[in-house]
């Protein structure tokens, strides 16, 4: 059920949402300061391609500079992400098939919003999917 749901998110929205935080990771490179932010960007991207079956979780090691770094993430290029999500979660809830992957769209602006200090990780054992779909 994963694979499928990963296959027509991919194809509904995924891959246009990915190409923005792709676009963003590169913009990021330019300046060696930003650097990171260019990581935690494609490593967004590669979340926003093939989401289900896996999760985003807060690091416990992050401090400070990950507190920083979100503060001039948001200011920068993270507003103009969470508005894609914004959009491509209301395009896709005009049709049946597509309100449970709008749902899911919307429930990653947070980290659209705040992606330093988190990592993806894969879901475990018995856990429900956060994003709506059955293990």
């Amino acid at each position: 059920m994963r694979t499928l749901g990963n296959v027509l998110w991919l194809l509904l929205a995924g891959i246009w949402l990915a190409i923005g935080y792709a676009v963003a990771g590169l913009i990021s490179f330019v300046f060696i300061v930003t650097i990171p932010f260019g990581i935690a960007s494609f490593r967004l991207a590669g979340f926003v391609l093939w989401p289900f079956g896996r999760t985003v979780v807060f690091r416990r090691t992050a401090g400070l500079w990950s507190v920083i770094g979100n503060v001039v993430w948001v200011i920068v290029v993270g507003w103009e992400l969470a508005v894609a999500h914004l959009i491509a979660g209301l395009v896709l809830c005009l049709t049946i098939i597509g309100i449970p992957f709008g749902v899911a769209c919307w429930k990653m602006v947070p980290l659209a919003l705040l992606p330093l200090g988190r990592e993806v990780v894969p879901l475990r054992g018995g856990h429900a999917d956060p994003y709506g779909l059955p293990n």
